[in-house]
């Protein structure tokens, strides 16, 4: 039988080879939209400081737009595997097809922000009205083409269900690098088109997009036989719809708490100044190419606990975790080595001549940041496990213990008894209190869920 399925490979391959290589193309796709981010930021300021100040403006609305995006796909491709591991083919089909109508449905909310609400929400933020302007502009374009974002994640989940993330870290490269090389031709007007300034960036990165969209539909088309679309027999399924929200949205809400983290977090720090708020944007810069390769493996690592899960093979479920914890647990080591022992020439990337006093509070920051990475190695490992196995509320949790519900009190506590330097600690102390959480949680599910499985 030459046409075995592709997604036989997560039940069968052994894990110390399965686990890299489902995972290290999710990895590099993360580290390259990272980057991107950098670049186009970088684009914005030379054409103009209020571009950037509007773009910054705008973020949140974006981030929540991938938020929602990425944490429906996060459900799609938990149930899609899980239905491959049943040998239930036809309804993982239904659930990719549902799936596009749901990531339409979260596009449609956006369209409606950018038609309607853009210049509302930038006057929420500034009376400039060139900032205001600007930033009308930007948002309202990125919002009303959202759909290339949401369905072009689709299919990239779609893909690294059956095991197929190569061919979905092309699509992510493919309009990442589009992004890139459009951005300054249409932000400068080169190659013979109209200068389109802040308006370029926009249509710079909905491009990029649709791209990705598109080339995602022919790749799943003729490489992902499992998934392969057609409208014949679809219907709107609400049990499946469920099932995908219930691990969907608390991905989403876990996405989206990182923007009112950083918020509200600023209104602590500014207390002290702006370079205290500065090293904070600047930790979280820094701290995405440490983490990023982690939230890649653990991407990866939903497809094969989600099949083995469903195909109820428990030592290839434990055999994934350990391989992942092994891998998450070395890069947030290298991560921790870096910060501990190279603070000064990191914070020197972003500090500009003679502003001693960011690096001077960043070395601090970045010193005592660290400590816990290894423990958010564990404590992110094994809430991809709750989402893989369709506990996603159990990652909810973790997530709202690490982000807000310890921190922020901690952090401002921390400020009064001890100051700016002491405020640091409240992420270390957010990670140890959400990891015992994590690991009262993984209990009640090893013993509700996995320990049950057969051989």
């Amino acid at each position: 039988m030459q046409k075995q399925e592709r997604s036989q490979m997560l039940g069968t391959m052994p894990m110390n080879r399965l686990v890299p290589k489902i995972a290290v193309p999710i990895m590099i796709s993360m580290l390259v939209q990272a980057l991107y981010n950098i670049v186009d930021s970088i684009f914005v300021a030379r054409y103009d400081p209020n571009a950037l100040t509007a773009v910054s403006l705008v973020y949140p609305i974006q981030m929540l737009m991938i938020a929602l995006a990425t944490g429906l796909g996060t459900g799609i491709n938990s149930l899609i595997s899980r239905k491959l591991g049943e040998k239930r083919p036809q309804e993982a089909l239904q659930a990719a097809r549902n799936g596009i109508f749901l990531e339409l449905c979260g596009s449609a909310l956006f369209v409606v922000i950018g038609l309607f609400l853009s210049e509302v929400f930038m006057g929420m933020f500034t009376p400039d009205p060139v900032l205001r302007a600007l930033g009308t502009t930007y948002l309202s374009i990125v919002c009303t083409a959202s759909f290339g974002l949401f369905v072009s994640i689709t299919f990239e989940r779609m893909m690294q269900a059956t095991g197929n993330t190569m061919l979905s870290m092309i699509t992510q490269l493919v309009g990442a690098v589009t992004n890139i090389i459009l951005d300054p031709i249409l932000i400068f007007g080169l190659c013979g088109l109209p200068r389109m300034g802040i308006a370029g960036a926009a249509w710079a990165t909905v491009i990029g997009q649709v791209l990705g969209m598109f080339l995602g539909f022919v790749l799943n088309q003729r490489k992902n036989p499992e998934l392969r679309l057609t409208l014949q027999g679809f219907r709107i399924d609400g049990r499946i719809i469920r099932d995908i929200l219930a691990v969907g949205l608390p991905s989403s809400v876990m996405a989206s708490i990182g923007s009112v983290l950083n918020v509200l977090m600023n209104l602590i720090l500014i207390a002290y100044g702006n370079a205290a708020v500065s090293v904070l944007g600047v930790y979280f810069k820094l701290q995405s190419f440490v983490f990023m390769p982690v939230f890649g493996l653990s991407n990866g690592l939903v497809p094969i606990v989600g099949y083995n899960f469903g195909a109820r093979l428990k030592k290839r479920v434990y055999g994934a975790m350990k391989v992942a914890l092994i891998y998450a647990m070395t890069i947030m080591a290298v991560g921790t080595a870096a910060f501990m022992l190279m603070p000064e020439t990191l914070m020197g990337l972003f500090e500009s001549e003679g502003a001693s006093e960011l690096t001077e509070i960043g070395v601090i920051a970045l010193r005592t940041i660290s400590i816990n990475f290894i423990l958010a190695a564990i404590g992110i490992t094994l809430s991809t496990v709750f989402q893989a196995v369709g506990r996603g509320s159990y990652s909810l949790i973790m997530s709202l213990c690490r982000q807000l519900i310890v921190l922020l009190p901690a952090a401002w506590l921390l400020s009064r008894l001890g100051g700016l330097n002491a405020i640091w600690w409240s992420f270390p102390i957010a990670e140890a209190v959400s990891l015992i959480i994590c690991l009262l949680l993984f209990r009640k599910c090893n013993r509700e869920m996995l320990s049950p499985l057969g051989e």
